[in-house]
């Protein structure tokens, strides 16, 4: 599987934006945007549940050109909490209710802004990533830790 490449990001970004989605780089792939040295297999979004921005984002993951069957279009218009697909050009990881964020305004308002894509804070990434409680996310979590206290301390946050 090949690795999240920034273009990925960029006709995500671009896509979504176009349908006017509501959506933020979450994970690996966010923390990455962000600067974080390291890679990821797949991009992660945390999509805003509201039914009209689930219809967006079908429409948007339709152009970018992923399959999507009728179920898979009704699991995503009902805002599933986590649908993985692996039917497009690159993967993706479609997140509506990630372990450690309570609510997607929420995350919203700490939302980071680099050069137009929307990203979880630094802080919801690692809240996420340290209720998942997987071990690859327990490896990772000290070296994401480190990238935190070292962007804080760069960007005044």
């Amino acid at each position: 599987m090949p690795a999240f490449e920034y273009r990925q990001a960029e006709e995500i970004r671009d896509a979504l934006q176009r349908h006017g989605c509501r959506y933020l780089f979450i994970g690996k792939s966010g923390a990455v945007l962000l600067g974080f040295p390291d890679t990821t297999q797949d991009a992660d979004i945390f999509v805003d549940r509201e039914p009209g921005n689930c219809r967006a984002l079908v429409k948007a993951l339709v152009e970018i050109g992923f399959a999507l069957t009728p179920e898979l279009t009704l699991e995503i218009e009902r805002g599933k909490d986590f649908i993985q697909l692996k039917n497009g050009p690159f993967d993706l990881d479609v997140i509506f209710a990630p372990d450690g964020i309570e609510r997607f305004a929420d995350a919203w308002k700490r939302r980071v802004e680099v050069e137009g894509f929307p990203v979880c804070s630094l802080d919801d990434i690692i809240a996420s990533k340290a209720a998942t409680n997987r071990q690859k996310d327990r490896e990772s979590l000290p070296r994401l830790r480190a990238f935190c206290e070292y962007w804080k301390s760069r960007h005044g946050a």
